[in-house]
């Protein structure tokens, strides 16, 4: 095993914070392996990069031989994590929950090693704490402390509608290191309330507190929301290869240093002497490729991203598609927009019926294919190339 400093030095790299360091090197002085603990409530039926920056650190303390604890959280699902949110978010059913976790489990083993990976279900240890037992830990917090939490701080502030339940969300979470006994807990750097609950219910039943790393919030291909599915500004790490390889050239050259950052396996070096070369006149798309190819041949296979790449010249080189096109912006309000108002709000077509008629002649490209639907709609958040007729581009953003 490496020494504790060469392990700090993996650990840290590409984190937010780790609480408390001194604490950390004490339990990794321990002859054991650390049970090291991640929770993902599965609220929608895919992983997406987002999701791999925290899973790709929990890989990293996996190789460097402690125990993995990958929780699924079927039954604080139910409750839903109100994090980042203004407004109360509706619970999922349970056969939603169970829905999305079967893919959860099928899709981490793209990152994690599923020999060395203990999945977990928090529901084994929920569903029999009973009403008393939820009450037992409720009474651990007050409502003053829930109260420290950001968003419920703001939405006090604010008069807007709080529900109990989502106080015992933290709770819950919290509690699942109990029943886990976990030594570090990983989490989002919107999951940091939650993860120092865990570290006070460990001391309220007399166990030591976990440690706690947390990892930056990976933006979404618009490069301003945090990536989601739901706002279709995501990279599914179950995608198509070249759909894959297609979203991430279509992303900026500021956002992909940073995904490069959170998401590359390369060396601090390698990525520093590739940011010297594009400093030194390299055209940055050239990263942008080998960067794309290395997360495709992560999640699916060298070839597949060769054969990405080839499709991606064939559909662009060839189709001579400009590089240095137009940048446009369309704002959306939040909701998905028709095709045919994208192509006018971006100055592509003069009318929307114009718009309908291009689309119905085959005279209207996106992402370098022909479209045909003309009922299709954009969700906000997505980037896209459209092509009118053979000379007319835009990449254009829905904001």
């Amino acid at each position: 095993m490496p020494t504790i400093e060469e392990q700090l030095k993996i650990i840290k790299r590409g984190t937010e914070e780790l609480l408390v360091e001194s604490e950390l090197v004490e339990k990794l002085k321990l002859s054991r392996p650390l049970r090291v603990k991640l929770g993902m409530d599965p609220t929608a039926p895919d992983l997406h990069l987002g999701h791999t920056v925290v899973i790709n650190k929990l890989r990293q303390f996996q190789d460097l031989g402690h125990k993995i604890l990958f929780l699924i959280g079927d039954f604080t699902g139910m409750i839903g994590d109100p994090t980042g949110k203004n407004t109360t978010r509706p619970p999922l059913s349970r056969e939603q929950v169970e829905a999305n976790a079967a893919t959860y489990r099928k899709q981490v083993f793209k990152i994690l090693d599923p020999e060395r990976t203990e999945i977990v279900f928090n529901s084994e240890w929920c569903d029999k704490l009973g009403a008393a037992g939820m009450i037992r830990i409720a009474s651990t917090y007050t409502v003053a402390r829930m109260l420290e939490r950001d968003d419920f701080g703001k939405r006090y502030r604010a008069n807007q509608p709080i529900a109990i339940h989502e106080f015992l969300y933290p709770l819950m979470q919290g509690y699942d290191s109990v029943a886990l006994k976990s030594d570090i807990e990983l989490g989002g750097t919107d999951q940091k309330f939650n993860l120092l609950v865990g570290r006070e219910l460990q001391k309220h039943y007399g166990q030591p507190p976990q440690c706690i790393l947390t990892t930056p919030l990976l933006e979404g291909l618009d490069g301003v929301n945090k990536m989601s599915k739901s706002l279709g500004n995501y990279v599914g790490i179950d995608e198509p290869p070249e759909a894959m390889f297609g979203k991430l050239m279509s992303a900026s050259d500021d956002l992909m240093w940073r995904y490069i950052e959170l998401l590359s396996f390369a060396s601090l070096d390698a990525i520093a002497g590739w940011k010297r070369d594009v400093e030194g006149g390299r055209n940055p798309r050239d990263i942008k490729v080998l960067f794309a190819k290395e997360i495709v041949a992560r999640f699916h296979s060298a070839e597949a991203a060769a054969r990405a790449e080839a499709d991606f010249d064939a559909r662009f080189r060839q189709g001579a598609m400009p590089e240095d096109m137009p940048e446009v912006s369309v704002a959306t309000g939040g909701k998905p927009m028709p095709i045919a108002q994208v192509l006018k709000a971006a100055g592509l077509n003069a009318s929307t019926s114009e718009a309908l008629r291009m689309i119905e002649q085959g005279g209207i490209r996106i992402d370098g294919e022909k479209l045909a639907d003309k009922a299709l709609a954009l969700a906000a958040g997505s980037t896209v190339v459209l092509q009118v007729g053979k000379r007319k581009f835009a990449r254009v953003t829905l904001t």
